[in-house]
């Protein structure tokens, strides 16, 4: 399946409806912070369940109570609906 790479205006407007979500480089990027480790990774594993079920995997990393996350789409070269898509279920779990 084909995945188109968003236009500027597209990707601004992606960005006004997903509130916390900024740009760094060419990826989709938002930090969360937790009360502990425990809620940390157990986000981090909800995330990943979501992920999976739509076969579009975030860059991230964990530290103690961080988490931060980076969304791109590959087989596009930037970014696409299925990032925006994947930022949405993930606020959603918040």
């Amino acid at each position: 399946m084909a995945v188109d790479k968003l236009s500027p205006a597209e990707i601004k407007k992606g960005l006004e409806a997903h509130p916390g979500w900024t740009l760094d480089g060419q990826k989709l990027y938002r930090k969360f912070v937790f009360e502990d480790f425990t809620r940390a990774f157990g986000f981090m594993t909800q995330v990943a369940l979501l992920a999976e079920a739509m076969n579009h995997h975030p860059e991230w990393s964990n530290v103690w109570n961080r988490v931060e996350i980076h969304l791109t789409t590959h087989d596009a070269g930037g970014l696409s609906d299925l990032d925006f898509r994947l930022a949405g279920r993930i606020d959603s779990l918040l």
